[in-house]
């Protein structure tokens, strides 16, 4: 089994199946030295002060509709301004077999890591990380008791997104299962039904021993580029122990959770030199579900950066239209990352 991943095609077009989405990937790495005269993202290396008077999440700030922040001294949790979901819902319409509809509701909440405005994850210290890491356990326990399903992200970046540079997160709780994680749902299930062990757990012990998509390592923790891997240095990050929820993580497993988040940050904004742009994501067993045991807990990082801090990866065509395609293969993305050192760029300036 391992001698398959290493195979001579691994630098022709070839087809890699997702074993979480049940997906294709087509992967070309002969496009990757292809001549780019396409759009060019603008880059920008300052560092932000701590402070900024016009930042909606600052603290002691105005946010957009009058609320003041308060002065917060370390994480803070606010309903969203903006929500995606509220208590309100639309109308069902299961009738009519062209167009379907049910109602949706939910909550949204916006973390901020730290009332310092310029320190992304990958310059907190890991004290304030954990303090962060309690905070994702305390809000998604809580509206789990409410709702379906509780979805954690980060867009970081304006190429992602954000709406505010300020580092922080979202939490959006549902009162239905969404669309990804009820397909990573089935193939997790389905997966234990016919092996009768955890999918990612088991993906966790090949991969650590295969060790070329690896990017960051710990007792507890695993972060590598996935074999299916879409985006050019997509990570997927992954606990070596079962635990279906992120409230189940004990101390010392949130202190390597703290150090590999930390790690892999690191290495991402080293790779070019830049505050490295991605959409971070947490995955966890839904909480309308008793029988959560072929689950496991993991994170996804999607960053779209391709060949430089100004270059990005764009899924159109015939990624929109087919499915997706990567310019250069998992290993090699891997073997870049690792490439890097572990101590951040601005430290050794």
């Amino acid at each position: 089994m391992a001698a398959s991943t290493r195979t001579p095609e691994s630098q022709n077009p070839h087809r890699r199946r997702n074993l979480l989405t049940d997906e294709w990937v087509l992967v070309s790495a002969q496009r990757s030295n292809r001549p780019w005269q396409g759009a060019v993202q603008t880059s920008v290396f300052e560092q932000p002060a701590a402070y900024q008077p016009d930042c909606h999440l600052c603290p002691g700030n105005a946010r957009v509709h009058g609320s003041i922040n308060p002065n917060y001294s370390t994480t803070y949790v606010f309903d969203n301004d903006h929500p995606a979901l509220n208590q309100q819902t639309g109308q069902a319409n299961q009738t009519d077999p062209l167009f379907c509809s049910e109602p949706a509701n939910g909550a949204c909440r916006v973390i901020c890591y730290s009332p310092d405005h310029g320190k992304t994850m990958a310059q907190m210290t890991r004290a304030e990380i954990n303090n962060t890491i309690q905070c994702w356990q305390s809000e998604i326990e809580t509206l789990g008791k409410r709702y379906t399903y509780v979805q954690l992200f980060e867009n970081k970046g304006a190429s992602m997104g954000c709406s505010s540079p300020h580092p922080h997160c979202q939490v959006w709780a549902t009162s239905y299962l969404p669309s990804i994680p009820a397909r990573e749902d089935t193939t997790q299930k389905h997966w234990h039904n016919i092996h009768g062990s955890s999918l990612l757990l088991d993906l966790a012990e090949r991969e650590s021993a295969l060790g070329e998509r690896v990017v960051e390592c710990t007792p507890n923790w695993l972060a590598i580029v996935p074999y299916w891997a879409s985006w050019p240095f997509e990570t997927l990050l992954l606990p070596r122990f079962p635990v279906q929820k992120m409230s189940q993580l004990t101390a010392p497993q949130k202190n390597e959770l703290c150090a590999i988040l930390k790690a892999l940050t690191i290495r991402y904004d080293n790779l070019f030199e830049c505050s490295f742009p991605y959409s971070m994501g947490w995955h966890s067993a839904p909480y309308s579900q008793d029988q959560v045991e072929h689950w496991q807990l993991h994170a996804h990082f999607y960053p779209p950066l391709l060949r430089s801090a100004t270059i990005k990866k764009f899924m159109v065509g015939f990624e929109m239209l087919a499915e997706a395609q990567r310019d250069l293969t998992p290993e090699q993305a891997a073997q870049r990352l690792r490439a890097v050192g572990p101590v951040h760029y601005r430290d050794t300036q």
